[in-house]
């Protein structure tokens, strides 16, 4: 019964050593630099999702642009035709 208690005892201050004052603040640094990480990355990914958003209305705009350039071309080439 002894040893049971002791075991215990010791079990109980290895439990209060590990949670001393640096322990805590290795915690609370780990948080932070995870945290600092998470928002690198999320404005990484605005970043990325940003740049592709542009890339697309550029290239909307350039189709539309050769559509309508197109569409006129043609509708000269029938006029041209009508006048025949």
């Amino acid at each position: 019964m002894k040893k049971v208690f002791l075991s215990l005892a010791l079990v109980a201050s290895l439990l209060v050593v590990s949670c001393k004052e640096t322990t805590q603040d290795k915690v609370e640094d780990a948080t932070e630099a995870v945290g600092t990480e998470v928002d690198a990355a999320a404005e990484g990914a605005v970043d990325a999702i940003d740049s592709t958003a542009t890339v697309a209305g550029d290239a909307v705009e350039n189709a539309a642009a050769e559509g309508a350039a197109k569409v006129e071309e043609a509708a000269k080439e029938v006029k041209e035709e009508v006048k025949k």
